[in-house]
């Protein structure tokens, strides 16, 4: 139905301006235009706003066991399928800023598959994670739960440079 189709059209663009908001603003700061970086934020929110609309009422949102599911088998299919296939046609360009970006994806996908498939198996259990901080490294993406590394175990960050996930 084309209804269908256009959500799942809206869906993706709107998820797509918010990221790319987000990235809009952090270079207006870096470029000293705090108000145009604010503004960029504010219509990122927005988008998130439309693009929550569109997965609701595609029937995206399920009970947690189910999104956490979903969860292990997006990220599984991108650190199995996709990733290694871009990876491999970045490296058979030469393209080598491609080929680190996508290994450095690749290889946070697959913590983000054993991060989300320890998740379900807790879930499916009745109970939530345990307490504990949980760190993003800005760099490439990689999510530690618990006692930091002195170094990124995915691209070789400093423990300094990792942010706590609130």
């Amino acid at each position: 139905m084309p209804t269908d189709n256009n959500l799942k059209e809206a869906f993706a663009g709107e998820s797509q301006a918010n990221r790319k908001y987000l990235a809009f603003a952090k270079k207006a700061e870096s470029d000293g235009f705090p108000q145009v970086a604010k503004l960029f934020r504010a219509a990122a929110e927005a988008e998130t706003v439309h693009a929550h609309a569109h997965l609701r009422l595609m029937g995206g949102i399920r009970s947690t066991a189910e999104n956490v599911a979903a969860a292990v088998e997006g990220e599984g299919y991108e650190y199995q399928q996709m990733y290694p296939k871009f990876l491999a046609e970045a490296q058979a360009e030469g393209n080598r800023a491609a080929a680190t970006i996508f290994t450095y994806a690749l290889e946070a996908e697959r913590v983000h598959h054993r991060l989300y498939s320890q998740a379900l198996e807790t879930v499916k259990a009745g109970k939530d994670l345990g307490k504990g901080a949980i760190y993003l490294c800005p760099i490439c993406g990689n999510v530690e739960m618990g006692a930091l590394p002195d170094r990124c175990s995915i691209c070789g960050a400093p423990k300094d440079k990792f942010v706590e996930v609130r």
